[in-house]
């Protein structure tokens, strides 16, 4: 379990030795968390990792009360963190990267979530634990990972760099406008976030060869950075995750995303 390797499995995970060194994170709802939850896993909520300013949403938080709510959690710039929800990683995927940002670079995914927890009869506990602070290198922001606009248009038409719009293809086209311009990013190529995952009450990630040979035909291979964005980049953040489990060292997210591009009128989009 590392950088490289940042897809979980529940079977893993089972035994409490698996679990030690790891700051384990449950983003549910906090009704659920309280209702069960890994034992040991510590709740956040989504609010606490995003930030917006109207009409942009998903931008990303401000550093002063995230590195202050990390350390509350027990995490600072050395922590080994795994995290996992109950919605596709929409929720757990957006935090991995969000640390990916402030510098933590040893960060995990349990893949199928809670509902890979109870389909593999995991252990649940309903008592909430106050959890010890950290008292390490508070985190500090560095801007890992994340790309915004203008970096984005000036890298416009280069071979070298792809742009991943993880939207449904009708956001994609602009039949469904959601900010007050549709289409997208001029060059970039649509592979909606969903397909990453398998159907069925667990949504665990496909096979990594699937996934691998259908983001080829599209362009988006290794030798390529890739710049993905949805919305507000928390879809996006699952398509970040799965580029990392297939190996990728240079991805990249849009915080805003098109809620930022989408709903200005100096920069250029695509029908």
């Amino acid at each position: 379990m590392n950088t490289l390797a940042p897809l979980v499995q529940a079977a893993v995970l089972l035994q409490p030795a698996a679990r030690l060194g790891w700051v384990l994170i449950d983003m549910r709802e906090a009704a659920d968390y309280q209702a069960g939850h890994i034992p040991g896993a510590r709740q956040l909520d989504f609010s606490d990792i995003v930030a917006e300013r109207p009409p942009v949403a998903g931008l990303l938080p401000d550093p002063v009360r995230f590195a202050a709510r990390m350390r509350e959690l027990g995490i600072d710039a050395h922590a080994r963190v795994l995290a996992y929800d109950d919605c596709g990683g929409l929720k757990a995927c957006r935090l991995l990267w969000t640390l990916g940002a402030y510098g933590v670079s040893t960060t995990a995914l349990l893949d199928g979530g809670w509902q890979s927890w109870i389909e593999a009869g995991g252990a649940v506990e309903t008592l909430s634990h106050a959890p010890t602070p950290a008292h390490g290198p508070a985190l500090s922001y560095l801007g890992r990972g994340v790309r915004e606009a203008q970096a984005i248009r000036s890298y416009l038409g280069r071979p070298d760099r792809v742009l991943l719009d993880a939207r449904s293809p009708e956001e994609y086209s602009g039949e469904d406008r959601r900010s007050r311009h549709g289409g997208h990013i001029p060059g970039a190529v649509n592979y909606e976030w969903s397909r990453a995952l398998q159907g069925g009450p667990v949504p665990r990630f496909r096979p990594l060869d699937t996934l691998r040979q259908e983001l080829a035909l599209l362009g988006v291979t290794p030798d390529k950075e890739v710049i993905a964005y949805c919305q507000t980049h928390r879809r996006s953040c699952v398509s970040v995750l799965m580029l990392r489990a297939l190996g990728f060292t240079h991805v990249y997210g849009y915080p805003g995303a098109w809620s930022d591009w989408g709903n200005r009128d100096d920069l250029p989009r695509q029908p």
